[in-house]
């Protein structure tokens, strides 16, 4: 007979890994909304938290370091298809690449939170809020 048994800690230390995935990829969600991007509120967090849950999975359910491996870069080429719906073209621009920048960035910031590399989750998300911020108010001062 199958049985169901949960392991209490591993869900609390795999919670605490999901939420901070989810809370690190806020600000940089908040900025694109605030943009009116094609990706926001809903995106980043999302991105953030199923890569850090694709990681967990792997790191869990795969002893081989290269089968985690290929799950990271899995996810990886995933992210980068999805970011690349949010580059648009027209006749005589290109825009959303800051947003698909971004989209990717949260992928590594979930990814960095599930190995425990909480460090560079954190610079890697207030690198690219700054980056986000700082950039728009240069780009139109140089405009």
């Amino acid at each position: 007979m199958w049985t169901f048994n949960l392991d209490w800690p591993v869900i609390l230390t795999h919670s605490f890994n999901l939420g901070l995935a989810f809370l690190l990829a806020l600000p940089i969600a908040i900025n694109r909304e605030t943009k009116t991007r094609t990706a926001g509120l809903r995106t980043f967090p999302i991105v953030s938290v199923a890569a850090c849950g694709f990681v967990l999975i792997s790191t869990h359910v795969f002893v081989d370091v290269n089968a985690q491996a290929r799950v990271v870069q899995g996810v990886i080429t995933g992210i980068g298809f999805i970011g690349g719906g949010a580059i648009l073209k027209t006749d005589d621009n290109v825009s959303g690449l800051a947003t698909a920048a971004s989209i990717w960035t949260t992928g590594a910031i979930g990814i960095a939170v599930a190995w425990g590399r909480y460090e560079i989750a954190i610079v890697l998300s207030v690198i690219t809020f700054i980056t986000l911020k700082v950039g728009s108010t240069v780009k139109q001062a140089v405009k």
